[in-house]
């Protein structure tokens, strides 16, 4: 218990402190006029209050990314404590503040417009890809996981409660959310999932005080528990748990709210303060998971072993059904609805501004104005019918793959905001370090995971080291030949 306070401790301080320093090293601007209103088009270039902004952007890069991926992390350890905190301070919230905060320089610009203008024409043309990519795989998969779990939960109303029904029902809330005006529907039912979700973690974080089970300490953060993987605790805690420490995914989403703020003033409640409070939600929820399981009469001599065992159905782990048990168990009949909130609507608030952030990104690259309705549809159209072709693709395989490309475009996001901080002559290491430890993590990652090369672990650290050294290498001869330009000029 005493490690999971400290953890929260040192999230909040995060805020305060670090959160304070990295707004300061860029320079946050009160008086320069934001894109909402210097570029309002009543769709997506739109002025809204800023507890809006935050909520939005909270399930934007939340869904159930640091509810599930918590759980599934902490079966390595309270290694995991570590990574949350540790990442989300100095990695996460660093990563979604400073790409929110140079895509508003940038008039509201989309991730593959920011990297192509610190990175040059090809990165810009990968990036629009890769991004692309990125946004049709998390459609597909949030309404893939969603429709399962309610389909679960509607078996006796026959026909209409299949798995099919429920994914045509979520693709068309899909299509509504992506070509609306942002106030229209996104505007006014995340700020209730939002509560809802945030309201779930105050229950469920309570009840980690009130209820029986015990809690790993810090002593055996750097000892591998997984009971059952045989990835090894690095890099695998960092591709598990993402959302709540670092994500690419949410370079993606916070262009969309960088259009939407009032004043600079507010990008670190609403880009740093998000992630942070993301990084909360996955602490509470992995010490949930650990101590209920512990309480658990069920198969297994260690927590990590009953953890696995309970959320088991039919020899696949699914943590939704820990989720379910917990809230129905510790929060009774409410827990119920928040059970139901938590777990569907949040990967459907992802799902849905991630096709629509397609949408966007299309549209930047294209030059293609958005201020018609049938122009966005005619945009949207390609990307839902894509989603659609990938459902008949097996789950497993696509969260696989989308797992690493999402951890990958942090890579990109967080080199392209170092390149970005040494133009502007300001402290670049804020950003470089976490780039040159994600590089790391996912050029090793690739090298020995079953869907990457399948190396051993010591060939692959010697591939990843020599990556990431290459990387960093490049970074700082690029640096050198700039500043020797800059003084001859």
């Amino acid at each position: 218990m005493i490690t999971l306070i400290t953890a929260f401790l040192l999230l909040i301080l995060g805020y305060m402190l670090y959160g304070a320093f990295v707004e300061r090293t860029f320079g946050a601007d009160t008086n320069r006029p934001t894109p909402c209103k210097t570029r309002f088009d009543g769709v997506d270039y739109i002025p809204m209050p800023t507890w809006k902004v935050f909520l939005i952007q909270f399930l934007n890069i939340a869904g159930t990314g640091p509810i599930f991926g918590a759980i599934l992390g902490i079966m390595f350890g309270p290694a995991a404590y570590l990574w949350i905190v540790l990442g989300c301070i100095f990695g996460g919230a660093v990563h979604d503040y400073l790409a929110g905060m140079i895509s508003l320089r940038k008039d509201g610009a989309s991730l593959p417009e920011i990297v192509g203008d610190e990175l040059g024409s090809v990165a810009r043309i990968a990036m629009r890809v890769f991004s692309l990519i990125l946004m049709i795989l998390v459609g597909t998969v949030f309404a893939q996981t969603p429709a399962t779990l309610l389909s679960n939960m509607t078996q006796d109303w026959g026909a209409m409660g299949t798995a099919t029904t429920w994914t045509i029902i979520i693709f068309a809330y899909y299509i509504l959310a992506t070509l609306l005006p942002i106030d229209k529907l996104i505007g006014k039912i995340y700020p209730v999932f939002g509560l809802a979700l945030l309201v779930m973690a105050v229950g469920v974080g309570f009840g980690i005080f009130t209820h029986d089970g015990s809690l790993p300490e810090i002593t055996s953060a750097f000892t591998n528990h997984h009971p059952s993987s045989n990835m090894p605790l690095f890099p695998g805690i960092c591709i598990t748990i993402a959302c709540g420490a670092v994500s690419g995914f949410h370079a993606t989403q916070s262009p969309m709210m960088a259009r939407c703020m009032q004043n600079e003033k507010y990008g670190r409640p609403i880009f740093y303060g998000a992630m942070i409070t993301e990084g909360l939600v996955a602490l509470i929820w992995a010490a949930a998971a650990i101590k209920f399981a512990d309480s658990l009469d069920v198969a297994g001599n260690t927590p990590y072993e009953k953890l696995l065992a309970a959320m088991t159905v039919n020899g696949k782990s699914n943590p939704a059904v820990i989720v379910n048990a917990i809230c129905h168990s510790w929060l009774g009949s409410i827990g119920a609805l928040l059970a139901i909130l938590g777990v569907v609507a949040a990967p459907i608030t992802s799902g849905d501004t991630a096709l629509r952030c397609a949408r966007l990104i299309a549209a930047d690259f294209m030059h293609y104005k958005q201020n018609k309705i049938y122009k966005r549809l005619l945009l949207s159209l390609p990307i839902f019918v894509i989603c659609i072709l990938l459902m008949f693709v097996d789950f497993q395989v696509i969260w696989r793959y989308f797992a690493w490309v999402n951890q990958s475009l942090a890579v990109f996001t967080l080199w392209t905001i170092s390149v970005w901080l040494v133009r502007q002559h300001k402290c670049y290491w804020i950003s470089a370090v976490p780039a040159t430890w994600m590089t790391m993590v996912c050029s090793t990652y690739i090298m020995i995971a079953p869907e990457g090369f399948q190396f051993k672990p010591e060939i692959s650290y010697s591939i990843g080291l020599i990556i990431t050294a290459s990387v960093v290498a490049l970074f700082f001869y690029w640096k050198t030949k700039m500043n020797k330009v800059v003084s001859e000029a």
